[in-house]
């Protein structure tokens, strides 16, 4: 039997280049250019080439979030080694408040999604008693493995502010190719600060969600990506990098 909301449910794609699996082992170089990527969506996250910040793109602006606490928007020339995005259309519409930590903010998008079998993008904007964020610091030859070039990484936590987080909410089949569960970055509303969320507490806001029915996934055509052993399960040391 065929649900009624399968005709209701607009076709979108989400788009992704390399597998965060790779991401993972050290693979943090390619070709994609940050204007090839825009191509794709106005939307998303990600990092940059060598790992040189975290990646935030709302509206169509890029903007890098550094671990000395910058905020920029880098020329579009820059290439991106692991970038998930797409052109948000909400689907999904709830008002938040109430003093929220991220896990009660969780719980609620958990009970607001129609199946756990579709990819999301998750917009909230809104204002934040506080948000802890970590970000990563460029690398150099030979790059080590994700966990521990991220394994140093201070926690900065940002007091009273007006924001947005941005993130994915991705089905745990997706395991190896996408970050399973959700991963989301955060920028204020100023664009003077930002990076990988850990936790907030949100004093009110809007939670917007656009449901993604088909993805597409770009694989690197490099050296480093062709030798990576993509068969090893790096779901712990994934778990470890995301939410050490």
């Amino acid at each position: 039997m065929t649900s009624s909301r399968s005709h209701t449910v607009t076709r979108h794609q989400i788009f992704q280049t390399s597998l965060i699996t790779a991401l993972a082992q050290g693979v943090y170089e390619d070709e994609m250019t940050l204007a090839e990527l825009l191509g794709h969506g106005s939307f998303g996250i990600g990092t940059f080439n060598g790992l040189d910040g975290e990646m935030v793109i709302l509206g169509g602006t890029c903007y890098r979030l550094r671990g000395d606490g910058s905020v920029s928007v880098p020329d579009l020339g820059e290439r991106t080694p692991y970038a998930v995005v797409t052109n948000f259309v909400p689907t999904l519409r709830q008002d938040v408040d109430g003093g929220l930590s991220r896990q009660e903010f969780s719980e609620i998008i958990d009970a607001l999604v129609p199946s756990s079998n579709y990819m999301y993008a998750l917009r909230l904007t809104g204002r934040f008693a506080w948000a802890s964020a970590r970000t990563v610091v460029k690398q150099e030859r030979p790059y080590r493995p994700l966990i521990e070039a991220t394994g140093g990484e201070e926690v900065v936590r940002h007091e009273d502010f007006e924001g947005t987080v941005a993130g994915f909410r991705t089905p745990l089949y997706e395991q190896g190719i996408s970050v399973a569960g959700c991963h989301a970055h955060v920028i204020d509303e100023d664009r003077s600060w930002g990076g990988h969320l850990v936790d907030f507490e949100l004093t009110r806001g809007v939670a917007e969600l656009c449901l993604g029915t088909d993805f597409r996934l770009r694989l690197p055509l490099t050296e480093e990506f062709e030798e990576a052993d993509l068969s090893e399960d790096m779901s712990e040391e994934l778990r470890q990098a995301e939410h050490h």
